[in-house]
């Protein structure tokens, strides 16, 4: 029989809502019980409580107080776990960031951080080193895992020449700013969103009810621990359980079954492009007789619940909401009705002594909008962004009266769950009306040989803008741009058809899996390489009939 959330937590004794004794009521408890697995590896709660200790000896010594930043350039490994930790400890700020980061982009994050020293792995090194050097002062370097011939000292070894004891940790740690992590540019160039401890540990506790953890789970972590679905949800909903997680060096379609098999677990979260990915694998990577049971995966669609349900055998799928500023916001209940394509009703933590998180929907005049109108989400949580960094004015443009502006508009059905219907931004305005370019990627992409697909809004020669649908088909399979069209108008209104259809081998997206919808934006290639459907004197284009086979 499983135990009822508030149960779960209530295991363990009240915290400060630091992440320091947060962790710290747990080992109390089962300091011998395992936490991370890495590799074979499994680190106990205890001795991950130790390293912390040491590491922020470590970075104490280096120089790292309250408010320092400490930069990490790598793939999973839990030393960044560690360092989250130690740098909360010291009161300062962890800086995790995409290891597929070019120098450009490693110095943009880094230096507008203000790092005082970064830790990288073997593989970001020339990275790290590189983009080290365009910042003034220089901060010291690291490297997390020995590798051949390099001289850059080892994480491991500074921890064994560091003697002196820790600070004590930081008395009011529960509301300092611990984490930047820096947005997927998805709309543009990143931005540093500020969380504090509080809002950490209370999002891990959160999803203890989102996706009823048990002291015995075991979470799969794929997901990058520069981003908060991995630090949030499966680290501290571990932590928070009393359960352990298993940390994967990245998403691999090719392994994910034998991993799961492997590792025990028994709950991994997916983007929704990996988890199609996985259902278009060889059946012989599948691994049967595994103990996954449940999944956290957003956007939903049929055809993912009936590979996940029936083909893999996992049986509780979970799609919920949020962002980067609002972690675990909204989810369909674990023990309740799960409504397909809903992002589910608000997800409160499971102490009713926690605020309960309130949303809004509003019109452009930020008037509240009738249920079955769409309307932008403004939402409060007690897991809110504590601002974006050293950007005031991007932190004021982005609240109402206290409120947090999504930019996401949703439809609120009379039962109360919410529709998801596109990003403000991604919203194409053709011949005077409004077209979701979510709603047509859903569409598109159910079709038969659409593996993925973005649509994106092109300027039009009588205003407005046209429609263009990016399509990468399905290994073996081919489509012409007609009958992409055809499924199109098959489904939705005229006015939404595309007009262009481009056939790509690849779509940008950023290392969670979300398509970057502004690169393809600004990609003028794309528009020229597409083949126009109704052409006409101003674009004269000759390229009918073209297709793609992969």
């Amino acid at each position: 029989m499983s135990l009822a959330p508030l149960t779960v937590l209530r295991r363990f004794r009240g915290h400060d809502a630091s992440l320091a004794d947060f962790l710290a009521s747990r080992v109390e408890v089962q300091p011998d019980a395992p936490l991370i697995l890495f590799e074979g590896e499994t680190i106990s709660a205890g001795r991950f409580a130790a390293e912390v200790e040491r590491a922020a000896a470590l970075l104490a010594a280096r120089g790292i107080g309250a408010g320092d930043r400490l930069g990490v350039l790598s793939t999973n490994h839990p030393t960044t776990l560690v360092l989250l930790f130690a740098c909360a400890r010291l009161g300062a700020i962890l800086v995790p960031a995409n290891p597929d980061y070019g120098v450009e982009e490693a110095a943009y994050v880094f230096g507008n951080a203000g790092i005082a020293g970064l830790v990288a792995a073997p593989g970001t090194l020339a990275v790290a080193e590189a983009a080290r050097a365009r910042l003034a002062p220089q901060p010291w370097l690291l490297l997390n895992e020995r590798a051949d011939g390099v001289a850059v000292e080892l994480l491991a070894d500074a921890l064994a020449t560091t003697h002196a004891a820790p600070p004590p940790p930081v008395t009011d740690g529960a509301d300092r700013t611990c984490l930047l992590v820096y947005t997927s540019g998805t709309t543009g160039f990143p931005k540093g969103v500020m969380h504090g401890q509080r809002g950490i540990v209370l999002s891990g506790e959160a999803f203890v009810a989102r996706m009823h953890l048990q002291p015995g789970d075991r979470l799969l972590c794929v997901l990058p621990l520069f981003h908060i679905n991995a630090l949030f949800y499966s680290a501290c909903g571990a932590i928070a359980c009393g359960g352990s997680v298993a940390v994967a060096r990245r998403f691999s379609a090719s392994t994910f079954w034998r991993t799961v098999a492997e590792t025990g677990a028994t709950e991994t979260n997916l983007m929704a492009a990996a988890a199609k990915i996985l259902m278009l694998r060889p059946e012989s990577e599948f691994v049967p007789g595994h103990r996954l049971r449940k999944a956290f995966i957003a956007p939903l669609t049929d055809e993912m619940i009936e590979a996940f349900t029936h083909r893999f055998g996992v049986p509780h799928l979970i799609e919920g909401y949020g962002m980067t500023e609002i972690p675990g916001a909204l989810a369909n209940p674990f023990d309740g009705e799960r409504k397909r394509g809903s992002v589910g009703v608000i997800s409160p933590h499971p102490d009713p002594a926690v605020p309960r998180p309130a949303l809004r929907l509003v019109d452009d005049a930020l008037d509240e909008v009738p249920d079955g109108t769409p309307g932008e989400l403004l939402f409060r949580t007690p897991t809110l962004m504590q601002g974006y960094w050293n950007a005031p004015e991007a932190t004021a443009a982005a609240f109402h009266d206290g409120w947090f502006r999504t930019g996401d508009l949703m439809l609120r059905e009379p039962d109360g769950y919410l529709r998801f219907i596109a990003r403000k931004k991604d919203i194409i305005r053709r011949r005077g009306e409004n077209i979701s370019g979510a709603e047509l990627d859903r569409v598109i992409g159910a079709h038969p040989a659409v593996a993925e697909v973005a649509t994106i809004g092109v300027p039009s020669e009588l205003g407005d803008e046209e429609v263009l649908a990016a399509v990468v088909l399905r290994p073996g399979m081919h489509a012409t741009a007609a009958e992409i069209a055809d499924w199109v108008r098959a489904r939705l209104a005229a006015y939404k058809v595309p007009r262009f259809v481009a056939f790509v081998p690849a779509l940008p997206q950023t290392a969670t899996q979300r398509i970057e919808k502004y690169r393809l934006r600004g990609d003028t290639a794309l528009l020229a390489a597409a083949e126009d459907l109704a052409p006409s004197p101003q674009t004269n284009r000759t390229n009918a009939g073209k297709e793609t086979v992969r």
